[in-house]
Protein backbone atom coordinates (compact mmCIF):
# COMPACT_ATOMS: atom_id res chain seq x y z
CA UNK A 1 0.00 0.00 0.00
CA UNK A 2 1.64 3.11 -0.65
CA UNK A 3 1.15 6.28 1.87
CA UNK A 4 1.29 8.81 -0.37
CA UNK A 5 -1.99 7.59 -2.31
CA UNK A 6 -3.74 6.47 1.30
CA UNK A 7 -5.53 9.20 3.20
CA UNK A 8 -7.61 9.35 6.15
CA UNK A 9 -9.93 11.65 8.19
CA UNK A 10 -11.42 11.48 11.56
CA UNK A 11 -15.24 12.68 11.74
CA UNK A 12 -17.61 13.16 14.42
CA UNK A 13 -21.19 12.01 14.42
CA UNK A 14 -24.37 12.04 16.43
CA UNK A 15 -23.31 8.87 17.49
CA UNK A 16 -19.67 9.33 18.45
CA UNK A 17 -16.07 9.69 16.23
CA UNK A 18 -15.89 7.93 12.77
CA UNK A 19 -12.78 7.35 10.79
CA UNK A 20 -12.73 6.60 6.72
CA UNK A 21 -9.67 5.84 4.60
CA UNK A 22 -9.99 6.19 0.77
CA UNK A 23 -7.11 5.83 -1.88
CA UNK A 24 -7.81 6.95 -5.61
CA UNK A 25 -9.94 3.45 -6.62
CA UNK A 26 -12.63 3.91 -3.55
CA UNK A 27 -13.11 3.76 0.17
CA UNK A 28 -11.26 1.23 1.52
CA UNK A 29 -12.00 1.44 5.30
CA UNK A 30 -14.62 2.55 7.72
CA UNK A 31 -14.14 2.91 11.39
CA UNK A 32 -17.92 2.71 12.87
CA UNK A 33 -18.14 4.84 15.70
CA UNK A 34 -16.40 5.01 19.55
CA UNK A 35 -16.39 7.84 21.80
CA UNK A 36 -12.83 9.12 21.44
CA UNK A 37 -11.41 10.16 18.36
CA UNK A 38 -8.35 8.90 19.31
CA UNK A 39 -9.89 5.54 19.67
CA UNK A 40 -11.18 5.56 16.16
CA UNK A 41 -7.98 7.19 14.53
CA UNK A 42 -5.99 4.17 16.01
CA UNK A 43 -8.54 1.45 15.28
CA UNK A 44 -8.51 2.44 11.45
CA UNK A 45 -4.85 2.82 11.64
CA UNK A 46 -4.06 -0.53 13.07
CA UNK A 47 -6.00 -2.31 9.86
CA UNK A 48 -4.80 0.93 7.46
CA UNK A 49 -1.29 1.34 8.60
CA UNK A 50 0.18 3.16 5.83
CA UNK A 51 -2.52 5.65 5.76
CA UNK A 52 -1.58 9.83 6.04
CA UNK A 53 -4.01 12.02 7.42
CA UNK A 54 -5.72 14.04 4.73
CA UNK A 55 -8.56 16.38 3.49
CA UNK A 56 -10.87 14.60 1.77
CA UNK A 57 -11.89 14.88 -2.05
CA UNK A 58 -15.81 15.54 -3.12
CA UNK A 59 -16.37 12.15 -3.39
CA UNK A 60 -15.17 11.28 0.18
CA UNK A 61 -16.78 14.20 1.46
CA UNK A 62 -20.25 13.20 0.33
CA UNK A 63 -19.65 9.58 2.23
CA UNK A 64 -19.11 11.70 5.23
CA UNK A 65 -22.27 13.29 4.88
CA UNK A 66 -24.12 10.56 4.64
CA UNK A 67 -22.61 8.98 7.28
CA UNK A 68 -23.74 11.97 9.41
CA UNK A 69 -27.15 12.13 8.09
CA UNK A 70 -27.22 8.34 8.55
CA UNK A 71 -26.50 8.56 12.75
CA UNK A 72 -28.63 11.24 12.53
CA UNK A 73 -31.97 8.86 11.75
CA UNK A 74 -32.09 9.67 7.90
CA UNK A 75 -32.27 6.91 5.43
CA UNK A 76 -29.10 7.14 3.71
CA UNK A 77 -28.34 4.31 0.73
CA UNK A 78 -24.63 3.75 0.89
CA UNK A 79 -24.70 1.12 -2.32
CA UNK A 80 -23.77 3.22 -5.30
CA UNK A 81 -20.32 4.63 -3.17
CA UNK A 82 -17.25 3.02 -4.43
CA UNK A 83 -15.35 1.02 -2.64
CA UNK A 84 -11.35 -0.70 -2.95
CA UNK A 85 -11.67 -4.07 -1.73
CA UNK A 86 -8.52 -4.59 -2.69
CA UNK A 87 -6.52 -7.86 -2.40
CA UNK A 88 -10.08 -9.83 -0.83
CA UNK A 89 -10.66 -13.34 -2.47
CA UNK A 90 -13.34 -13.58 -4.83
CA UNK A 91 -15.90 -15.06 -1.90
CA UNK A 92 -15.69 -11.98 0.09
CA UNK A 93 -16.17 -10.06 -2.94
CA UNK A 94 -19.11 -11.58 -3.66
CA UNK A 95 -20.34 -12.07 -0.30
CA UNK A 96 -20.11 -8.38 -0.21
CA UNK A 97 -21.31 -7.36 -3.39
CA UNK A 98 -24.73 -9.34 -2.25
CA UNK A 99 -24.90 -7.67 1.15
CA UNK A 100 -24.99 -4.08 -0.71
CA UNK A 101 -28.11 -4.86 -2.28
CA UNK A 102 -30.08 -6.22 0.99
CA UNK A 103 -31.40 -2.41 1.48
CA UNK A 104 -32.07 -0.47 4.54
CA UNK A 105 -35.13 -1.17 7.22
CA UNK A 106 -34.15 -5.27 6.02
CA UNK A 107 -32.46 -8.03 7.47
CA UNK A 108 -30.56 -11.26 6.16
CA UNK A 109 -29.44 -14.43 7.56
CA UNK A 110 -25.67 -15.92 7.55
CA UNK A 111 -27.25 -18.69 6.09
CA UNK A 112 -29.79 -16.84 3.63
CA UNK A 113 -26.58 -14.81 2.34
CA UNK A 114 -24.87 -18.12 1.43
CA UNK A 115 -28.00 -19.92 0.14
CA UNK A 116 -28.34 -16.92 -2.22
CA UNK A 117 -24.84 -17.26 -3.43
CA UNK A 118 -24.87 -20.66 -4.12
CA UNK A 119 -23.33 -22.32 -1.04
CA UNK A 120 -26.16 -23.63 0.79
CA UNK A 121 -24.33 -25.26 3.71
CA UNK A 122 -23.41 -24.55 7.07
CA UNK A 123 -19.61 -24.21 6.23
CA UNK A 124 -21.05 -21.11 3.80
CA UNK A 125 -22.83 -19.42 6.29
CA UNK A 126 -19.64 -19.69 8.50
CA UNK A 127 -17.89 -18.24 5.63
CA UNK A 128 -20.29 -15.57 5.36
CA UNK A 129 -19.63 -14.59 9.27
CA UNK A 130 -16.19 -14.76 8.59
CA UNK A 131 -16.79 -12.33 5.75
CA UNK A 132 -18.97 -10.07 8.21
CA UNK A 133 -16.53 -9.88 11.19
CA UNK A 134 -13.58 -8.98 8.46
CA UNK A 135 -15.78 -6.06 6.69
CA UNK A 136 -13.23 -3.47 6.01
CA UNK A 137 -15.94 -0.65 5.43
CA UNK A 138 -18.94 -1.22 7.62
CA UNK A 139 -21.69 0.81 7.28
CA UNK A 140 -21.24 1.15 3.75
CA UNK A 141 -20.78 -2.72 3.08
CA UNK A 142 -24.01 -3.41 5.86
CA UNK A 143 -22.53 -6.09 7.54
CA UNK A 144 -24.64 -4.59 10.32
CA UNK A 145 -28.05 -6.31 8.09
CA UNK A 146 -27.06 -10.35 9.01
CA UNK A 147 -28.40 -11.71 11.67
CA UNK A 148 -28.19 -15.44 13.01
CA UNK A 149 -30.61 -17.96 12.57
CA UNK A 150 -33.81 -17.02 14.74
CA UNK A 151 -33.28 -13.87 13.97
CA UNK A 152 -30.75 -13.24 17.03
CA UNK A 153 -27.96 -10.55 16.60
CA UNK A 154 -24.98 -13.16 16.13
CA UNK A 155 -22.05 -11.31 16.72
CA UNK A 156 -20.30 -7.50 15.85
CA UNK A 157 -16.60 -6.91 15.81
CA UNK A 158 -17.36 -2.72 16.49
CA UNK A 159 -17.05 -0.96 18.82
CA UNK A 160 -19.86 -1.66 21.35
CA UNK A 161 -20.15 -4.99 20.05
CA UNK A 162 -23.90 -6.58 19.53
CA UNK A 163 -25.21 -3.21 20.75
CA UNK A 164 -23.79 -1.10 18.58
CA UNK A 165 -25.22 -3.54 15.68
CA UNK A 166 -29.06 -3.49 17.42
CA UNK A 167 -28.65 0.07 17.64
CA UNK A 168 -28.03 0.47 13.97
CA UNK A 169 -30.38 -1.74 12.98
CA UNK A 170 -32.73 0.20 14.97
CA UNK A 171 -31.76 3.65 13.02
CA UNK A 172 -33.21 1.56 10.45
CA UNK A 173 -36.39 0.91 12.15
CA UNK A 174 -35.33 -2.82 12.73
CA UNK A 175 -36.56 -4.65 15.59
CA UNK A 176 -33.90 -7.30 16.94
CA UNK A 177 -35.49 -9.46 19.98
CA UNK A 178 -38.15 -11.67 20.83
CA UNK A 179 -41.51 -9.60 19.83
CA UNK A 180 -43.33 -7.20 22.33
CA UNK A 181 -46.30 -9.04 23.86
CA UNK A 182 -49.52 -9.34 21.75
CA UNK A 183 -51.70 -8.18 25.20
CA UNK A 184 -51.04 -6.07 27.96
CA UNK A 185 -51.55 -8.01 31.36
CA UNK A 186 -54.22 -7.20 33.53
CA UNK A 187 -52.61 -7.36 36.88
Amino acid sequence: MNAARHHYHVFETAHGFCAIAWNDTGITRFQLPSGIPEATESNLLRRTPHAAPGTPPPEVDAVIAAARRYYEGEAVDFSDVRVDLGELGDLSKRIYMALRQVPRGTTTTYGGLAKELGIDDWEGARDVGTAMGKNPVPLIIPCHRVLASGGKPGGFSAPGGTETKIRMLELEGVRVGPPPPAQASLF
